[in-house]
Formats: C-alpha cells, sequence, structure tokens
C-alpha cells in the first residue's frame, strides 16, 4: 500500500514495471494530495495499513518523521551521489530516500504567448510585469506540496518581505488559483491561461508528450529530491524495501525518463538515454544553485506560509488583482511625466499592497506555527478556534488595504 500525491501517469507505470518484475507481489496506490497524505499517516498510526509514503515534498517527510511515523531503511542500489545541487539526497538519519531530484519554475504555451504577442517569462520577477495580467495559473500551497516548496524558495532566495511582495505582484497577474496542482499544466497545456508555476516535472512531461509548450527554471531556484519511505509498522515490510530498491535500480531510473513522466533521475549514469535538451543537474551547476534550501526553516513555518497564502492571496484574489491592476494602471500614466503627488500616491498603494500581517520571527515561532492546524482546502472550509481568530484579523488587515491601495492608485492616475 503506497500513499502518494503522485499523478497516474507516475504511479500506474512503476505499479505495472514492479509487478511484472515482482509477480507476488501488488501494488495499491493511495492517492492523496501531499498534505492530506501526511494528515492520514497521522490520523491512521494507531492502526496502519500502509506500507510507503511517496511524494516530492522533503518538508512532508520532515514533519513524519518528526511524529515517528516513519523507520529507517538502508539501501542496497549503488552508484547515487551523496547530493543533488546542495542537497542531500538520502536524509542524512536514513529515515527517507530521494529517487529524483525536482526544481520549480515556469512554463508556458508558445502558441498562446505567440498568439497574444506576450514575451517569454524566464524570472519571477518577469511575472510582475503588466504584460502577464490574468495570463497567470498556479496552485495553492495549501493544496500542493510542490507548490507550497516553490513559494518557500521564493520566500528563502529573497527574504521573507521582498518575497512575499514578488508573490503578491505575481498573484496580481493571475487568472485563477488552481484546486489542483495538476490543473496548472492542464490550463497551460489547453490555453485556458498562458503561463504556469509548476514542478519542472510538469512542464518537462507536458513538452515530451507534444503539447506546445516550454519550461525554464528562474535563478532563484532551488534543486531538492522527490522521496519515499517505509512508514512505521509497515505490514509489508520486505515488499516495500523491494518497492524502493526498484524505484533506484537502472529499470527504475529509466523510466523516469518515461515521457509521461520525465523526472530528474538521482543516478548520473540514468542520464546517458535522456533526450538532448533534458536538464543535467550534475553537468549543469547552475540549476538550482541560486537558493540553498533550509529545510528546518521550512518545516518550522509550514502551516504558517500556507495560511498566509490562502489569506492573501487564495481567498481575495480578485480583490488583490483589482489594487495591482489600478497600481500598473497608474505606473503607466506616470511614465514619462514628472508628479511627485502621484509618485507618492502609487508607493503608497504598493506599500499597503505588500503589508505583512507578522514577520519572518514570529512565521517560526513554534507555538505561533501549532496554532495553525486546519487545512483550507476551499473558501468555505470552517476554521475554529485561534486560528479562526488570527486569520480573521489577517483578512481584515489585507482586505481593508487592498481596497485602499486601488482607492490610491486610482486617484493617482486620475491627477495624471
Amino acid at each position: 500500500m503506497v500513499v502518494t500525491s503522485y499523478p497516474p501517469d507516475t504511479t500506474t507505470t512503476f505499479k505495472k514495471a514492479f509487478e511484472k518484475k515482482y509477480p507476488g507481489i501488488k501494488v495499491e496506490m493511495l492517492k492523496k494530495k501531499t498534505t492530506a497524505g501526511v494528515k492520514y499517516l497521522q490520523e491512521t498510526a494507531g492502526n496502519n495499513t500502509s506500507d510507503l509514503f511517496w511524494a516530492s515534498a522533503p518538508d512532508a517527510f520532515e514533519i513524519l518523521k518528526g511524529d515517528e511515523l516513519l523507520q529507517k531503511y538502508e539501501t542496497k542500489v549503488k552508484g547515487i551521489p551523496e547530493k543533488v545541487g546542495a542537497f542531500p539526497i538520502n536524509d542524512p538519519d536514513g529515515y527517507y530516500k530521494g529517487f529524483a531530484a525536482s526544481g520549480y519554475g515556469i512554463m508556458w504555451n508558445t502558441r498562446y504567448l505567440k498568439a497574444k504577442k506576450i514575451p517569454v517569462p524566464r524570472e519571477w520577477g518577469d511575472l510582475t510585469r503588466p504584460v502577464y495580467h490574468k495570463h497567470v495559473g498556479m496552485s495553492a500551497p495549501s493544496r500542493s506540496g510542490t507548490t507550497h516548496l516553490t513559494v518557500e524558495t521564493v520566500l528563502q532566495g529573497e527574504g521573507w518581505d521582498k518575497g512575499w511582495a514578488t508573490w503578491k505582484a505575481i498573484a496580481g497577474n493571475m487568472k485563477t488559483v488552481t484546486e489542483r496542482s495538476f490543473g496548472v499544466p492542464d490550463g497551460v497545456n489547453s490555453g485556458q491561461f498562458g503561463i504556469g508555476i509548476v514542478i519542472d516535472f510538469f512542464g518537462l512531461s507536458s513538452k515530451a508528450s507534444g503539447f506546445p509548450v516550454d519550461f525554464v527554471y528562474p535563478s532563484v531556484t532551488t534543486l531538492v529530491p522527490a522521496n519515499i519511505a517505509i512508514v512505521k509498522n509497515a505490514p509489508n515490510r520486505d515488499a516495500a524495501a523491494a518497492f524502493i530498491e526498484f524505484l533506484l535500480s537502472d529499470q527504475g531510473q529509466a523510466l523516469l525518463l518515461n515521457p509521461k513522466i520525465m523526472r530528474l533521475p538521482v543516478n548520473p549514469k540514468a542520464y546517458a538515454n535522456a533526450p538532448a535538451d533534458f536538464p543535467n543537474p550534475f553537468q549543469d551547476n547552475s540549476i538550482g544553485s541560486g537558493v540553498k534550501f533550509d529545510l528546518a526553516l521550512s518545516k518550522s513555518r509550514y502551516n504558517v506560509v500556507n495560511s498566509l497564502f490562502d489569506v492573501m492571496i487564495t481567498y481575495r484574489l480578485k480583490d488583490l488583482r483589482k489594487a495591482v491592476k489600478a497600481i500598473q494602471d497608474a505606473e503607466a500614466a506616470l511614465e514619462g511625466k514628472s508628479n511627485a503627488a502621484a509618485q507618492k500616491l502609487i508607493a503608497e498603494a504598493k506599500a499597503l499592497v505588500n503589508a505583512m500581517p507578522i514577520d519572518a520571527a514570529k512565521a517560526s515561532d513554534k507555538e505561533f506555527n501549532a496554532i495553525f492546524k486546519k487545512k483550507r482546502k476551499k473558501a468555505a472550509t470552517k476554521v475554529t478556534g485561534r486560528q479562526a481568530e488570527i486569520e480573521q484579523q489577517w483578512d481584515q488587515m489585507v482586505k481593508a488595504n487592498y481596497a485602499k491601495a486601488t482607492q490610491l492608485a486610482e486617484k493617482a492616475r486620475s491627477m495624471l
């Protein structure tokens, strides 16, 4: 029994190949988003029926490890390096193993951008430009472990305040925040929106499958392993160990290059059979070099970051988009003109949008972070207790700030 966040293209491919090699073992994939998978293993720990946890986000494995819900395993496969980029491939304490590497970046629909005469974005900062207004899509970090890592990577790479300012400016250009992480590549592939913020394999597999799309790693990104671990009290430990060994074997690593999967193998030998333009982190040191990802920092503020994103962006997207558009229009009107009063109003509007309810130190405070237990899967999800009180305070603040920012920016534009 494998608890996994991976799409059917990945799970079915590996299930079939593994069962063919081990006809006596039947694999069942229990599909859950990363955050839901963690919660499931926590809730069923007293009577565990799961053997493996298989997902991309290392901080999710750290949470399970901290809860003593994983067991140590020493792999037999040779030839796997200690690190990919700056990050250890395996948990130094032996509780989870990296089987693939993942980076975070931007995918785009080439036909869409060409038809609308929109330039190709290559950095996070590019997506804050007015030309991308209503052309961007992403999922929420509370609904996707990989999106959480993308958000956290920018926060670590640019710093707390500047990082959140970047995310708000990008969100102001978003057409949508999708329900699932898979909704982002689906939206770009179909042309519902032109640009998506994704984990690399979504972009690379879409391209390999023939969609008119491309993918780039911005300079501020990180490269971290996607992992697998044996669950504590796994009922089928030997079969679980065999599955891990299969993932790391030459056959398993080669399967990662299937056009439907397209993940970065952790065995450098596997790249000999990769497509010509396929990224190779063992040869290209620039991939993921912009951020040395701090797993302990990410883990310390995991729930707070998710709640902040939902309150400030997911559930206030229309208000934020309106404020950002008003600022963009005011700045366009100001261009080439000298008007100190209008300039001051625009600066005030930007400061209101960028204002944060809490600072980085508060976000990592252990007691404060422990308050945020409830996952807000949708706007109607009821949050109670102290978390509800704090989120309501944040919401009142951002709602008022976005409204005031819109008002100030519109006033500035009227002066021009």
